[in-house]
């Protein structure tokens, strides 16, 4: 069985960023990227309307933390304090050592590599700490920079998994990646 007490929150660092716990004061910055029309292109969940909504997402991720069934850390680069993106496992399956990683940038944040920094301590901290045997990651095949940032990172493409998505009144294909603990 993999590890996961988050009862004390496990703070991340990189060469650039700082990856700690979503507070209540991310929810201007979560809402500004959860409504923005590009960065939401690929993501199979509903855009922010308010900031309340923002608000209601950093809550339910909270609780989840709480409970042991998920992680997820607002990335901020070294120095300021302010929120960048979110990465995390969304998806444990405890039972078989493994879980699924999902990740958002603010557009401000694309193209200079902190995505696949983030990744990269991320799932040392799932294969390391937490004991998880496989790291798996979902994307859809018009997403190249995520694509790419997952091969970079060691992951594998396993499979493309034609129209298994229904979302906003259509179906979609995704993209299947895998990465195995060393």
């Amino acid at each position: 069985m993999i590890t996961l007490d988050l009862h004390r929150f496990p703070v991340l660092t990189t060469e650039r960023l700082v990856l700690r716990q979503l507070r209540g004061s991310d929810a201007e910055r979560m809402f500004a990227m959860r409504s923005d029309a590009a960065v939401m292109r690929h993501v199979n969940r509903p855009m922010a309307t308010s900031i309340a909504d923002a608000t209601a997402l950093i809550e339910r991720i909270n609780t989840n933390i709480a409970a042991n069934e998920a992680v997820h850390w607002a990335l901020t680069r070294k120095g300021e304090d302010t929120f960048i993106g979110l990465i995390g496992f969304w998806r444990i399956v405890k039972e078989h050592h493994c879980a699924e990683l999902g990740y958002t940038l603010m557009q401000e944040a694309w193209g200079q590599g902190y995505a696949s920094e983030a990744i990269d301590t991320v799932v040392n901290f799932g294969f390391g700490t937490m004991g998880l045997h496989r790291v798996e990651a979902i994307t859809r095949p018009a997403n190249t920079a995520s694509m790419r940032v997952l091969e970079k990172n060691g992951f594998t493409r396993e499979a493309l998994r034609r129209e298994d998505i229904f979302w906003n009144g259509s179906f979609h294909d995704s993209v299947h990646y895998g990465r195995l603990a060393p």
